[in-house]
């Protein structure tokens, strides 16, 4: 279905008065800013990716998401 088009300010003003607007949206490919993947290099110890390794075997996950479940929760406790 092809979405109908309206200007911005007639988006505003629907949007504060509370109506609809999902005529106007292209939810299938609505992406949230901030979540493109970037890459990093980190170099760990030997033993730390050993522990690493251990842990996200434990859990039944990869290294990698561990590092990044890892750092989120350190994150989220900072902020």
């Amino acid at each position: 279905m092809k979405k109908k088009s309206i200007t911005a300010s007639e988006l505003d003003q629907k949007f504060e008065e509370n109506e609809d607007l999902t005529d106007f949206l292209m939810i299938e490919t609505a992406t949230k800013p901030g979540l493109k993947p970037r890459r990093v290099g980190v170099d760990f110890p030997e033993w730390m990716v050993h522990e690493l390794d251990k842990a996200a075997q434990k859990l039944g996950i990869t290294r990698q998401s561990l590092i990044k479940v890892f750092i989120a929760e350190k994150l989220k406790e900072s902020s």
